[in-house]
């Protein structure tokens, strides 16, 4: 071979590692592809993606749940499995590219990466055990020999032997790779797409059954919204949150679909004399309430969105428990913690004293006159007026278990939040928005504020250092729920600060000492800062 065509057959400078990296990035996709199809087969939950997810949420310090929360809101979640994909991908590139040279060091790293995922699945609270793991491991196998036998068209490197043909030579043999990348390409996008169709097929049950629920007139409705609780003030929160706009602040990666005809709720632990196990039907039977409460989340911060007001229906969860046969401490009952499990693994603690003292402590089976949505809860959540969602908020529970707070830590205690968590005082100032440019004149200032089973008593809006004036308050409806307050202010040009404050209905003032969210409830006095025209 003259020395022209032999330049011919040389491979151009950075080519294998740049279709190295192409190998990589093939492997990786089938890799996923084949654990979503071996997932949908297993449990959507044993996902790679969605297990290692789940084991970096739980493996979080609090302070970075705290920041996630604060900087991306109810978009943490997305944000997060975003980022697993973006490292998965990187990964890849750089696996593929070292493959090039040593094509069994990159189908062991594929490897490695696949036992990550296993680990992390088969470690959830919610594991069903080793078969957990089968997605990951199944991928990781996958995208290994997938690897391996891509690296083999680019290279003769140090895992298999040479020959004098031009290919050997230049290292690449362009036509067998782009064929079988393309064809591991297509099949890869095939298996997850009909992973995609049986996880979906899965869910059909559990919709259908959603779909089904036709909830009974409650025995107690609540009582007509007074007239006065729903002011006409532009840009003030409404009375009661719509069902797509109510906050959602959990864990899960995926929402839970529980199929209401199967699941069911066991009932056990000290004290409880009659443990029993009930349906979605056992419930629907029993006398149902209807109550507005409005829920906060602890990780809302002072004037943040994670409050909302909404009508739920459920069964008195106190009752229930004095059928079981439970006694609060009070009346000599050896349980002072209700550790209720969710079909997601999460475990929340309430201090049993608390829902047994006369509050609308419900097992929730409705939002808003309808069945819980599916990120809600459905088929059945706990709601409790009065405290914080880390204690008692649990949704698609599963398990009520009567325990001591010395006996059991629920997943929020093990990473430093208090124990108990009543609902501290807050106001908020909803309008004007922060760095508004309303006009001279007057200008009304309008928000709510909520201290669930205390109530609100007072509202006053300070403007830069002057005094503290009363706002007008909407009529109350319940101590459960928060209230709306509006004044008009006659605003000047210029910079200025509104900040506000609340009296609850024991005469309480809200305290002005600001604390984050950690380890019981945000606190100080919301301000907002506006530049009038």
């Amino acid at each position: 071979m003259s020395a022209g065509s032999e330049k011919q057959t040389r491979t151009p400078r950075g080519e294998r590692p740049l279709l190295g990296a192409v190998s990589g990035a093939v492997a990786g996709f089938a890799a996923l592809a084949v654990a979503e199809l071996v997932a949908a087969a297993v449990r959507p939950q044993a996902g790679p993606v969605v297990a290692v997810g789940g084991a970096a949420i739980d493996g979080a310090p609090t302070p970075v749940k705290e920041w996630a929360v604060r900087r991306f809101g109810t978009d943490d979640k997305l944000v997060l499995q975003l980022g697993i994909l973006a490292v998965l991908a990187l990964f890849a590139l750089a696996v593929g590219m070292v493959a090039v040279r040593h094509r069994r060091a990159g189908a062991a790293a594929v490897l490695l990466f696949g036992a990550v995922g296993a680990v992390a699945a088969t470690g959830r609270p919610d594991s069903t055990g080793a078969v957990d793991a089968l997605p990951s491991v199944a991928g990781a196998l996958a995208g290994a020999v997938l690897l391996y036998v891509l690296a083999g068209c680019l290279t003769t490197g140090d895992d298999g032997p040479g020959d004098s043909s031009a290919t050997a030579r230049s290292g690449v043999d362009r036509r067998r790779f782009v064929v079988l990348a393309a064809t591991a390409a297509v099949a890869s996008a095939g298996a997850g797409a009909l992973g995609r169709w049986l996880t979906s097929a899965r869910t059909r049950g559990a919709i259908a059954s959603r779909d089904a629920v036709v909830l009974p007139a409650p025995a107690s409705a609540a009582k007509p919204v007074p007239k006065g609780a729903r002011l006409r003030v532009p840009g003030v929160s409404p009375f009661l949150t719509p069902v797509e706009d109510f906050y959602r602040v959990d864990t899960a990666l995926v929402v839970p679909k529980v199929d209401a005809g199967t699941w069911r709720l066991r009932i056990h632990g000290k004290g409880v004399s009659r443990p029993v196990t009930l349906s979605f039907d056992d419930l629907l039977r029993r006398e149902l309430i209807e109550r507005h409460i409005t829920l906060t989340c602890v990780s809302n911060e002072v004037g943040g969105p994670y409050a909302g007001n909404a009508r739920w229906t459920g069964v008195r969860l106190a009752e229930l428990l004095a059928e079981c046969g439970v006694a609060p401490p009070s009346k000599g009952g050896p349980a002072d913690q209700l550790v209720a499990r969710s079909v997601d693994g999460m475990t929340l603690g309430s201090p049993v004293e608390e829902l047994m003292d006369g509050r609308d402590a419900l097992l929730a089976v409705g939002m808003n006159g309808e069945p819980l949505p599916f990120r809600h809860g459905f088929p059945v959540r706990m709601v409790v007026p009065g405290l914080y969602g880390y204690v008692s908020a649990c949704k698609w529970i599963e398990d009520i278990e009567l325990t001591t707070f010395d006996d059991d830590e629920p997943y929020w205690v093990q990473r430093h939040w208090a124990r108990r968590a009543p609902i501290k005082t807050q106001s908020r100032i909803d309008t004007p928005k922060p760095f508004a440019r309303p006009r001279s004149g007057t200008v009304m200032v309008a928000g709510v504020a909520w201290a669930q089973h205390r109530g609100i008593h007072r509202v006053e809006l300070r403007i830069d250092d002057g005094p503290w004036r009363n706002a007008d308050l909407a009529a109350e409806d319940t101590r459960d729920t928060w209230r709306q307050w509006s004044i008009p202010w006659q605003a000047t040009r210029g910079s200025h600060t509104l900040t506000v404050r609340a009296t609850d209905g024991t005469g309480e003032l809200q305290t002005s000492q600001r604390t984050r969210t950690v380890p019981d409830g945000a606190s100080g006095w919301h301000s907002v800062v506006v530049n009038v025209d």
